[in-house]
C-alpha cells in the first residue's frame, strides 16, 4: 500500500500520517513513513526523541554527490540521472516505533522553475524506488503539492490523501493539488476533513468540495495541538477524535483492499 497525504501548510496533515502509520503498524504491517515535506515535522509527530537530530536527505551533500556522481555546492555541469537508491532505506532510515521506520527527505531549494539539480533528482529516484520497489506500507507526508512524485511513480501510489480544514484557501488548496496529480495521472484522490468544529463545518466542506470522496471528519481537537507544540505523538486525544481517526484508517485500507480487485476501480468513487 502507498499512500500520499497532502495539503495547505497547518492543516494537520503530519497528524493524519502519523495515526496512518502508527495504525497499519499496530495491524502488524511493516510501515516507512516518508517525510517529503521541507518543513519535517513527521518525526516529533511520530514521537521520536531525537527528531532534531535528523538529517534529511537533501542536505546530504557527500552521499548526493558520491551516487549522482557531481560536485557538491556546484550548479550546472553534468551528473547522473539515475542514481543506485535501493539501498538508502536500510541506511538512513530511522526507527520510529515497532514496524515503523522514517525517512526524512529534506526540500531542495530551487533557483527558478524547472529546477533539475543532483538533489532533486536523488530524491525524486528515492521516492520512485519506495513506491514501485517496495513491500512495505509507505506513506508519504508531502509538502502542499505533489513536488516529488512523477508521471511513473504516481500510477503505483494507490491514494492520494488531501487533509482539508474549514476555510476557503484549504479548500482552494485542495482542487489544486487535485489538478496537479491529474496532470501526472493520479486520478484517486479522496479528503480527510480536520479541526471539524459542528455540522456548519462539516457542510461547508462537502458543499464546497464537491466531487471529491471523503474518507473522514476528525473533530477539533485541543489535545493534538499541545501534542504538536510539545513535539509528541497526540496519543491523548478525545474518544470522538481516535474514533474519526480510526474510520478514516478502516476506510483507506477497505479503499484499496477493493481497488486491487480486478475490475474495480476507485476513480471517481469514493467511501
Amino acid at each position: 500500500m502507498k499512500i500520499a497525504i497532502s495539503g495547505k501548510g497547518g492543516v494537520g496533515k503530519t497528524t493524519v500520517a502519523a495515526f496512518l502509520a502508527k495504525w497499519f503498524a499496530a495491524h502488524e504491517k511493516n510501515v516507512l513513513a516518508i517525510d517529503a515535506d521541507p518543513d519535517a515535522n513527521l518525526a516529533n509527530g511520530l514521537g521520536i526523541s531525537n527528531a532534531s537530530s535528523i538529517v534529511p536527505i537533501s542536505q546530504m551533500k557527500e552521499l548526493v554527490a558520491e551516487r549522482t556522481e557531481s560536485v557538491p555546492g556546484s550548479f550546472g555541469g553534468f551528473f547522473k540521472m539515475n542514481p543506485r537508491v535501493d539501498d538508502l532505506p536500510e541506511k538512513l532510515s530511522v526507527r520510529g516505533g515497532d514496524r515503523i521506520r522514517l525517512m526524512v527527505m529534506g526540500g531542495v531549494k530551487k533557483g527558478g522553475t524547472g529546477c533539475v539539480c543532483p538533489e532533486s533528482v536523488l530524491l525524486k529516484n528515492l521516492v520512485q524506488h519506495l513506491v514501485l520497489y517496495r513491500d512495505d506500507v509507505v506513506i508519504m507526508d508531502m509538502e502542499a503539492g505533489i513536488e516529488h512524485l512523477g508521471r511513473g511513480t504516481s500510477k503505483a501510489v494507490d491514494w492520494l490523501l488531501v487533509v482539508v480544514e474549514p476555510g476557503r484557501r484549504s479548500a482552494e488548496t485542495a482542487m489544486r493539488i487535485k489538478e496537479l496529480g491529474s496532470d501526472i495521472g493520479l486520478t484517486r484522490v479522496a479528503l480527510v476533513g480536520n479541526k471539524v468544529r459542528g455540522e456548519a463545518d462539516r457542510k461547508f466542506l462537502v458543499e464546497n468540495l464537491i466531487g471529491f470522496p471523503f474518507l473522514g471528519f476528525v473533530p477539533y481537537d485541543e489535545k493534538i495541538i499541545e501534542a504538536d507544540l510539545r513535539g509528541v505523538y497526540a496519543e491523548e486525544v478525545s474518544e470522538a477524535t481516535r474514533a474519526a481517526l480510526e474510520e478514516i484508517a478502516r476506510n483507506l485500507s477497505e479503499q484499496v483492499a477493493r481497488d486491487a480487485v480486478p475490475g474495480s476501480s476507485g476513480e471517481g468513487g469514493g467511501p
